[in-house]
């Protein structure tokens, strides 16, 4: 019905109040109409606060018994960092729920359904489920892979380069791209970069917002000889967020005790060929309970992370510019592709524009976070 599309679409809005500050838990808004009005609405905000359906009833402004409550995910059943919500609902009265997708956790899926079916409740399912499902596109990747999801994001003129001949690269993308690039960072886990982008920018790697204070993104630095200046920025940009080095045992001892004593951490993981493996560093990602990262890589990086399979989303600003040059580099180097036919897909592609930058979106063909189960 298009009435509980409406009120769905205020729900997934209430949601984005969450961004950045819930991972690894999903984004979730709720909405309470009784009587062809909205009496409550909540989301979850931080980690360990209050469920969106919980902030909800909190913040209700009349009797929610025989209301209908619309949610983007299945109120979980489970005691997790707070109680279930499916029995708070029920206590509450509620007559009827509305929800956008089920919970792709194991822990959850289904189970919150049919706890509010057995208890009388009318249950609706798959109310704009796609936009749920995009909302959620990274904890549904965290869930059900156990690994985090990657965006590889770059900035590149007309013709395809990233940085002139010379290596100049400031600045390729305008100032509104580069503040929705502030603004991804604000949301995501983690930003990772290859050390040639040490070397070569000394970026902070943190997240400046100026219209409200944002949250660093832990910051990682793939690095397999250990060569990062112990004076770079992204060490000593006295940001809490903490920096993990992603290198190889071809690290020298005394340059290793040099970075821990400066609390950057150290995770040793031998690849191909000296690289560091990068599908095992989303696996200790995982395990640190990041659910995202923003891959900020140079051409080599970017190569090697396509070729890792570790990327989920794309995002390529592209400048009204050309540089030129053959020796100009360009977003994504390594041996590259002999036939069209393998070339790398996309998918679910958008189109969006800032001021006279061109940001086109798309997902590696393969990855199901908007595929129903």
């Amino acid at each position: 019905m298009k009435i509980d599309e409406n009120y769905m679409r205020r729900a997934l809005e209430l949601a984005k109040g969450g961004w950045g500050r819930t991972n690894p838990n999903p984004l979730v808004g709720a909405v309470i109409v009784r009587d062809g009005e909205i009496i409550a609405e909540g989301c979850h905000e931080k980690l360990g606060g209050a469920h969106a359906e919980v902030a909800a009833f909190r913040n209700a402004k009349g009797e929610v018994g025989g209301g209908t409550l619309y949610v983007n995910l299945e109120p979980c059943s489970h005691y997790g960092r707070t109680p279930p919500c499916a029995e708070a609902i029920i206590k509450a009265g509620i007559r009827k729920v509305v929800i956008a997708m089920e919970d792709p956790n194991p822990k959850v899926c289904g189970r919150g359904i049919s706890r509010l079916r057995n208890a009388g409740i009318e249950t609706v399912v798959g109310v704009l489920e796609k936009e749920a499902r995009r909302l959620n596109e990274i904890f549904i990747k965290y869930v059900t892979e156990k690994k985090p999801f990657v965006i590889m994001k770059t900035a590149m003129t007309l013709d395809g380069k990233i940085a002139s001949f010379a290596g100049d690269s400031r600045w390729i993308s305008g100032e509104s791209s580069r503040e929705q690039v502030h603004i991804i960072r604000d949301r995501v886990s983690a930003i990772m970069v290859g050390i040639n982008t040490v070397l070569t920018d000394n970026p902070s790697l943190t997240t400046r917002l100026g219209y409200k204070s944002g949250n660093d993104p832990v910051r990682i630095i793939v690095d397999s000889k250990g060569k990062i200046p112990v004076d770079s920025r992204v060490i000593n940009s006295g940001s809490a967020a903490g920096v993990i080095l992603a290198t190889t045992s071809a690290i020298g001892g005394e340059k290793e005790k040099i970075l821990t004593d400066r609390g950057v951490r150290i995770f040793k993981l031998d690849g191909a060929q000296g690289h560091v493996d990068l599908s095992r560093l989303m696996e200790e990602l995982h395990r640190e309970e990041m659910d995202s990262v923003l891959l900020e890589g140079g051409g080599g990086l970017n190569a090697a992370a396509l070729n890792s399979e570790i990327v989920d989303k794309v995002m390529v600003f592209i400048a009204p510019k050309i540089i030129g040059g053959r020796d100009a580099k360009t977003p994504v180097e390594g041996e590259g592709i002999q036939f069209m036919k393998d070339a790398l897909e996309l998918r679910d592609i958008s189109i969006s524009r800032f001021d006279e930058d061109i940001l086109i979106e798309g997902y590696v063909k393969g990855v199901s976070c908007l595929q129903g189960s």
